[in-house]
């Protein structure tokens, strides 16, 4: 540090350094309170829908779900049927294979 330097310029520019560090931490802690302060709106928006309603979205939902339920069933079924015949076939073929064989 030269000491052509005045202390209250090396004071004033560590002072504005920590200005600068302060602001940039306030607008941090800003953003996360903005944040925050939507977040709890949209919670309470949601807690403030009536209990019917509340109800009829979960009954929708769960319809939804047992339809869905449903079909995968259906598929299921359906896979294990063709997974049958695969396998029914595969041995009718190993069996003509072996009585090929065995002439």
């Amino acid at each position: 540090m030269p000491d052509s330097v005045r202390p209250e310029i090396l004071a004033f520019r560590e002072l504005e350094t920590l200005v600068r560090r302060l602001a940039d931490e306030l607008a941090g802690f800003r953003r996360r309170a903005l944040m925050a302060e939507a977040r709890v709106r949209e919670l309470e928006e949601q807690a403030a829908l009536p209990a019917r309603q509340q109800q009829r979205q979960l009954t929708e939902r769960v319809h939804q779900l047992e339809e869905e339920n449903a079909s995968l069933r259906v598929r299921l079924d359906t896979a294990t049927v063709r997974t049958s015949q695969m396998l029914d076939r595969v041995r009718f073929m190993r069996q003509q294979a072996q009585g090929n064989a065995d002439r």
